[in-house]
């Protein structure tokens, strides 16, 4: 893959298999020149998410482009829908979950684009994440 596309398309797009779906990195090192910037577009089927995880290098903006979304920022959460986001500071805890019947379409938008690591850790076998949702 070429390391300075300027005009990305999902054809072109470094492509991750993740849970049974393809997230599209359309912008970061390796994509483009990006060096302070990672944009990924990611479809959440109904039912699925992304549980509660940290980046400790890395900001992070979810940006919803279809459907809507439950997106937790530590222990606090909103129902995102289409053109709304949030924004999570690096380090803190966050969580997004399709809970409707239809598909979810978002942007993460990470910064910096050239952290080192580790780029996410799983806290959700961990309290008070385990039990949170169930809470509600």
């Amino acid at each position: 893959m070429s390391h300075n596309l300027r005009f990305v398309t999902t054809a072109n797009a470094l492509k991750e298999e993740y849970k049974g779906r393809t997230n599209y990195w359309l912008c970061r090192p390796g994509v483009t020149e990006a060096k302070a910037l990672q944009v990924c577009e990611a479809t959440l089927p109904a039912g699925e998410g992304h549980n509660f995880h940290t980046h400790p290098e890395l900001e992070e903006m979810i940006y919803v482009l279809k459907g809507e979304v439950e997106q937790w920022v530590e222990k606090e959460h909103r129902i995102l829908k289409a053109g709304e986001s949030a924004h999570i500071p690096a380090g803190l805890v966050h969580a997004t979950f399709n809970s409707s019947a239809a598909d979810a379409t978002i942007l993460a938008i990470l910064s910096p684009g050239d952290s080192q690591g580790p780029f996410m850790v799983d806290v959700s076998d961990q309290e008070p994440w385990k039990s949170l949702r169930g809470s509600r």
